[in-house]
């Protein structure tokens, strides 16, 4: 498995463990705000590297990953968030976050990277 597709996966597999780690939320109103936006981000960040992955431009690339990039930034958000609700739930939502973290530094170094591609693209124009 390359390095694409290996991310792909990760990013899939972290959101459906965000999304099986909201099971375990008390019912509460609260919590149910924190489920649904974790279930609406957490997959969004997933999805949106799939298609940064068949972008049809570097500049397309940068915008899905931008994308990316505020979606986990928000779930990350959103898992802290529950934790510090019901401090119960730290154990569990610990490596979510670990992973979380792993993975918007990695976008974030793409975005960088991007970037620095496009930018000397233009130089070459020059």
């Amino acid at each position: 498995m390359d390095g694409i597709e290996l991310l792909k996966k990760r990013f899939k597999d972290w959101a459906i463990k965000v999304i099986l780690f909201t099971r375990n939320f008390p019912d509460l109103p609260e919590f149910r705000a924190c489920r649904n936006q974790l279930v609406r981000c957490a997959p969004a960040a997933a999805a949106n590297y799939r298609a940064a992955c068949r972008s049809k431009s570097d500049k397309d690339f940068l915008n899905k990953l931008k994308i990316v990039e505020e979606e986990l930034d928000e779930s990350i958000f959103w898992i802290e968030f529950a934790i510090e609700l019901e401090p119960k739930l730290f154990e569990e939502g610990k490596p979510l976050l670990k992973e979380g973290d792993e993975l918007l530094r990695i976008t974030v170094s793409s975005i960088g990277t991007t970037r620095n591609k496009i930018r000397n693209k233009k130089m070459d124009f020059k």
